[in-house]
């Protein structure tokens, strides 16, 4: 007895299996976590060390360049990047994808404990932090007051909410943006310290002696022990005022007398606006494990809480949240899949004409679906964007196990088989081929898994669930489906209805093609060539579609990174950046919008850059698309004086740290000047090129610098020494703080400096007095003179070469793989020896990720034909079955060389999925011929006789995925480019490839096809 016939004779037991199947995968669906994407781990280790008032080559030669040598020897590094600038050294160190990144922060922190002590000693200790995640953050929120100071509310932000909101669960850091925490500033008065006598060095001595935290211990009696306190440091405004400097005979100077003293803030080089009014922002990290959606929907329902204790004035707008993003695409993909099972139904219907018939695929498709969650849960896999695009596709997979039962049962029923000798006769025939397609489809999922990189963490969820499906599917075509079918299936009674009407028409359309086959196998030889000649053409279908990592996508914001004049101050750079808001709130799809000043994400801000959000109005209540939007922002904002805008979209995939698109790094040995001249020759061959809006590069020799050239000879004679001088100095511009002090339970910075009024220009440097040894003050104008020369805003490197990147942003319409290929053609022009090129970013993920998928596409077609080999055990079957996959891809690729689509991670899944849904048909057609030559019939008889047969079913298979495709291609709003590229590969691979298999499968068995040696028992027309 065949193992299916237990099943048909045993309803209960097939029933019991499948309500085993459908409880356990419903419950494994409600445990399973939901976030946007599969998880990945995508991390940095930054080191920064502050060394104030060191210019950037002496940060880049005594901080930067030997910590890069320690820390390059760590492992799980995938490339280090740093950037040397005026008093900041940072070091980022990229870590692998899914790498421990605490694991890489404990080697990183030991390498740089083997250097420390070999760095300057007015350097400060180097800091390490660890980053987990995108640079931008899962929401922003905004604090604004009209009452209170950015000072008083950045420190009540550090005091109450940021704790709250970093013990929710799943929040990995509340960070503060754009905060201004408190400082007691010492605005140091350069005349009025040279008429009474007091140097900078003086001031900051007398911090430091007067500023001093004492443990002095306690009292201990027979009986009876006191805690001591000691009050040895300042607490307030007017105690530091009242701090004594110097003591003479013309009396006492305290520090109130040479500086003014205010409880002030620890920078001015940053600022936060929203929609045009100051505010301080928090941003909300989400701990990659975590469910997004959960996470911050705890943050929405702390913030009432919160705001019921704020101090009068302040309040709090949330101004970014990307989880609006992951619901409404996840929405979305949902809505798309419940079309896609509506339209398998209809599709089934239409093509048996009963509801009886119909009512079979309608259970094992959701069964099968439900099912899979048990396989996702066991694998730890998420429900996410990418599994229920999975699911999508599934849809049109499993139904073909359900098609191919209840239509071979019903073709045993029309011959006049009672329907439970249908089912089993008809089961018994399809237990190979099901179990042949099922393991195909698995197989061709199979390498994904093995893939490294983004692909490989990303798409593995995405192709292991439907293959799970595809399983489960198996499963209850052997099971539940036969059983179904012999109890639900009516006799054949004769001709009437639209049973009788489809059955006439297909009989009609099966002559129809057994007519136009039996004339295409006279001609064998023109099939062959015709295969050979579709097979030949992918290659060139291959080569002339334009390629990038993923579609664009309208995540329903906008980023927008501007640069103002090198020396551009604060307040230069805030006044260009307000130009933007009225433009901003010009675009009625306009939502929100923000400017950060003096920030920039994922690196060291300046006070002239500038780093704005437009987050625009939900995706059904506007008709223009953020693509859309982008070019004419551009335009607009470009035309905003003394800002240089680059406007793009937020990349589609995780596992980048933001950026420009296309970010190409040119690197070497050689100097930064020679360095400069070479970068400056490929941006302008890139802007020239009319293949981008936006191109710019980050090695610029535009600021401006002052040497101070100090006379040894005269120092040393007045008694003098470069420390004492170089101190002095720094003292009075250098903005370092001394030490901290107490107030209300914290601590905070001291900050001596020259107050803004004498340091306005370079020139008043020499109007500074310093203190000679006999007690004289000279001014500095004695012992220096200044020479005016251009630097670069910041020295940087990557992998320990000197380095520059060309960011630039790709015309509409310009691909990723084009422009790289434009800037890889001009820079083995252009580059003279020692000089190579590397990519970060977007840029490097496409090179990283687009070779893999190709050889994961020809693993898995070996797999398939392995697969197929050993179930047949033969080597020409397996071939012939897996002729259509050309035929197939060649139909893809050539809507994506027309420009309908690019060759993306999706669009390349989708060829792969392709092979093995394409290659089923073949198993359906060869399989059946087989068995019909081992049943008498000659081979040609058997080909054309099996290729009728499965004609119907063929054309069923097909119908229900392309047309559960076609809501992938009509898709609109959040993720619509992704399901639109994947739909549209398989309905027309699908389309296209299935035609071409209807014929050219026969021919090539015919030729190829073992032949059993039966005579013809039909002659040819």
């Amino acid at each position: 007895m065949h193992f299916t016939d237990i099943f048909i004779r045993r309803p209960v037991l097939a029933t019991v299996v499948s309500l085993l199947i459908l409880l356990v995968g419903a419950r494994s669906l409600q445990l399973l976590n939901v976030r946007e994407y599969p998880e990945t781990t995508n991390s940095t280790v930054t080191v920064s060390t502050s060394y104030p008032g060191a210019d950037a080559e002496v940060v880049k030669g005594f901080i930067t360049s030997p910590m890069e040598e320690a820390i390059a020897t760590a492992d799980g590094i995938d490339y280090l990047e740093s950037s040397s600038i005026q008093g900041v050294s940072q070091i980022t160190a990229n870590i692998e994808l899914n790498y421990d990144p605490y694991q890489a922060l404990t080697q990183i922190s030991s390498k740089v404990d083997q250097v420390r002590s070999d760095l300057p000693e007015a350097s400060r200790d180097p800091t390490l932090e660890v980053s987990v995640g995108q640079t931008t953050a899962t929401m922003y929120i905004n604090f604004h007051s009209d009452v209170l100071e950015p000072n008083q509310i950045t420190d009540y932000l550090k005091r109450v909410v940021q704790p709250k909101l970093n013990t929710i669960a799943g929040v990995q850091e509340a960070e503060l943006i754009g905060g201004r925490p408190f400082a007691m500033r010492a605005w140091l008065k350069p005349d009025r310290m040279t008429a009474v006598g007091v140097s900078p060095a003086d001031v900051r001595e007398v911090l430091e002696a007067n500023n001093h935290l004492a443990g002095v211990g306690r009292t201990k009696g027979n009986m009876v022990s006191v805690r001591l306190k000691a009050e040895t440091s300042p607490h307030s405004v007017e105690a530091f005022r009242e701090l004594v400097v110097k003591r003479s005979d013309e009396g006492t100077i305290r520090l109130g007398d040479v500086a003014e003293v205010e409880l002030g803030a620890e920078d001015y080089d940053t600022s936060v606006s929203f929609q045009g009014n100051p505010g301080t922002f928090i941003g909300v990290d989400v701990v990659p494990t975590a469910n997004p959606l959960e996470v911050i929907q705890r943050v929405r329902q702390l913030l009432p809480e919160l705001r019921a204790d704020y101090p009068g004035g302040l309040d709090h707008t949330i101004v970014y949240d990307a989880t609006e993003f992951i619901e409404e695409s996840i929405t979305e993909v949902e809505k798309t899949l419940i079309e896609a099972l509506l339209i398998v139904v209809a599709v089934i219907f239409l093509f048996m004409g009963s509801l009886r018939a119909m009512a079979i695929p309608a259970v094992a498709v959701p069964l099968s679906l439900v099912g899979t969650g048990f396989l996702m849960f066991a694998l730890g896999y998420s429900i996410n964007v990418l599994t229920l695009l999975a699911m999508v596709l599934a849809i049109g997979l499993v139904v073909d196990d359900a098609i191919i039962v209840v239509e071979n049962v019903h073709r045993h029923v029309e011959r006049g088989e009672p329907p439970f000798d249908a089912a089993l006769y008809g089961a018994r025939e399809l237990a190979g081929p099901i179990i042949a397609m099922s393991l195909t489809l698995v197989a061709v999922y199979a390498p994904i898994g093995f893939m490294g990189g983004l692909t490989g963490a990303l798409f593995t969820e995405f192709a292991y669930s439907p293959a799970g499906a595809v399983i489960i599917s198996g499963i209850v075509a052997l099971t539940l489906s036969p059983m179904m079918a012999s109890r639900m299936l009516r006799p054949h009674t004769g001709g009437k209805g639209l049973v009788h009407f489809l059955e006439t028409a297909f009989d009609g359309l099966r002559h129809a093609y057994q007519g136009v086959l039996h004339r295409v196998l006279n001609y064998p030889g023109a099939g062959v060539l015709f295969g050979l000649g579709v097979l030949v053409s992918c290659y060139f279908l291959f080569a002339t579609s334009q390629s990038e990592l993923a579609p664009t996508e309208d995540k329903g914001t906008i980023f927008i990174m501007s640069d103002a004049a090198a020396d551009a101050t604060l307040e230069q750079t805030m006044g260009f950046a307000d130009m933007y808001d009225p433009i901003f709130a010009g675009f009625p799809e306009t939502n929100v919008y923000f400017n950060a000043v003096g920030l920039s994400p994922g690196g060291v801000g300046a006070p002239n850059q500038v780093f704005s959000i437009m987050r625009l109005i939900p995706w059904g209540e506007r008709e223009r698309t953020a693509m859309d939007i982008q070019p004419i922002l551009q335009e607009k904002l470009g035309s905003v004086p003394g800002l240089d805008p680059a406007v793009f979209i937020p990349p589609a995939l995780p596992g980048n740290r933001g950026g420009l698109p296309v970010q190409f790094v040119i690197g070497t040995t050689s100097e930064p000047e020679a360095l400069n001249e070479i970068s400056q020759e490929l941006l302008a061959a890139a802007r020239e090129s009319g293949l981008f809006v936006h191109a710019d590069t980050d090695l610029k020799y535009d600021l401006p610098q002052v040497r101070v050239h100090f006379d040894r000879d005269k120092i040393a004679d007045l008694g003098l020494t470069m420390r004492q001088v170089g101190n002095e100095l720094a003292s009075m511009t250098g903005g370092a703080y001394v030490n901290w002090f107490s107030m209300q339970g914290r601590s905070y910075q001291v900050v001596p400096q020259v107050q803004r009024i004498d340091r306005l220009n370079p020139d008043q440097l020499r109007s500074y007095h310093i203190r000679v040894p006999s007690g004289e003050m000279i001014p500095l104008s004695t012992v220096a003179s200044l020479e005016r020369t251009v630097q670069p805003q910041a020295l940087r490197r990557m992998d320990q070469l000197n380095s520059a990147t060309l960011s630039a942003i790709p015309a509409p319409g310009v691909s990723m793989g084009e422009a790289l290929a434009f800037l890889e053609g001009k820079a083995d022009e252009i580059f003279p020896q020692g000089y190579s090129y590397d990519y970060t970013g977007q840029s490097r993920q496409f090179k990283e990720e687009g070779r893999q998928l190709m050889v994961t596409f020809f693993l898995a077609l070996l797999l398939i034909f392995l697969m197929l080999a050993a179930l047949y055990e033969s080597w020409r079957d397996p071939f012939v079955m897996l002729v259509s996959v050309p035929m197939s891809i060649a139909g893809a690729l050539a809507f994506l060389s027309l420009g309908f689509a690019t060759l993306n991670i999706y669009t390349q899944i989708g060829l792969i999925t392709l092979i093995g849904v394409i290659s089923k048909h073949g198993i359906l057609i060869v399989a059946f011929a087989n068995q019909l030559q081992a049943g008498g019939y000659s081979k040609r008889w058997a080909i054309e006789e099996a290729s009728g047969i499965r004609l119907r079913p063929v054309l069923m298979t097909t119908a229900a995925l392309v047309l559960a495709s076609v809501p992938l291609i009509l898709a609109t709003g959040a993720g619509a480019q992704s399901r639109y590229a994947l739909g549209l590969v398989i309905v027309s691979g699908l389309s296209i490839g299935t035609l071409f298999t209807l014929f050219v499968v026969p021919v090539i068995y015919l030729v190829l096809g073992k032949d059993q040696g039966y005579p013809e028992t039909r002659e040819g027309d």
